[in-house]
């Protein structure tokens, strides 16, 4: 009985199998050192390619845009008119401060059609004309160097041309808007996509206010076009 107790295999304790077992090894100092100067590096390449696009000092857009709005109060009866679209051409330039606070001058022509139903003046869709000129801050929010999301707050004059094409009848016997300089507002997002530091695709949903015939007119629409930059700050 004594040389088979002294023959049978001693079983391992649990504490002497858990320090058994292999371990990790723990992340070197040189390691964690490489991986912070490769992010170090990306992050450096990323600010050099921002600054390579919005460090210039100024930018000029050239586009088309619509507004949808309504082109007067309607005639005395109580009868409204239609909602209709302003299709223009705008052209503005902005001088940048830094990379984004920046003033923006911007001009507009807009044409549309509107509909006045059953006119007993023969004038069912007279031609209808606005221009515009407004000036505000632009302020880049976000940027990348790939695209960029801005918001742009203009204020200016209008001049509204709503009887040139009566035939004479004239814009309040038909409900339009009168003749006439009034004021204008736009609150636009424009959103950017870069195809080089120089140049550049532009959408901007925008907010336009106007105040033909003492009354304020909401309009809502759009613009688009190509960016231009140069010069640096």
């Amino acid at each position: 009985m004594q040389a088979q107790d002294a023959q049978a295999p001693s079983t391992p304790s649990p504490s002497s199998s858990s320090q058994a077992a292999p371990q990790a090894p723990a992340p070197s100092a040189g390691s964690l050192s490489v991986a912070g100067r490769i992010k170090a590096r990306r992050e450096q390449r990323r600010a050099a390619a921002i600054h390579d696009v919005y460090s210039h000092l100024y930018e000029l857009y050239i586009g088309a845009g619509f507004t949808r709005t309504i082109p007067g109060p309607g005639v005395a009866s109580g009868a409204g008119l239609q909602h209709f679209f302003l299709y223009d051409w705008n052209v503005g330039v902005s001088r940048y401060f830094n990379q984004k606070l920046g003033v923006t001058v911007d001009g507009r022509g807009a044409y549309g059609t509107a509909f006045l139903g059953n006119s007993p003046f023969n004038q069912s869709k007279p031609a209808i004309s606005q221009y515009s000129g407004m000036i505000g801050p632009t302020y880049r929010f976000y940027l990348q160097p790939k695209y960029s999301i801005s918001g742009r707050v203009l204020a200016g004059v209008v001049y509204g041309n709503f009887s040139g094409d009566t035939n004479g009848v004239g814009s309040k016997l038909l409900g339009l808007y009168p003749d006439g300089t009034t004021g204008i507002v736009s609150a636009s997002l424009p959103l950017e996509y870069n195809m080089n530091a120089s140049v550049g695709l532009r959408l901007a949903p925008e907010y336009r206010l106007t105040t033909f015939g003492s009354s304020l007119n909401n309009g809502w629409g759009a613009t688009g076009g190509i960016v231009y930059r140069w010069g640096k700050q």
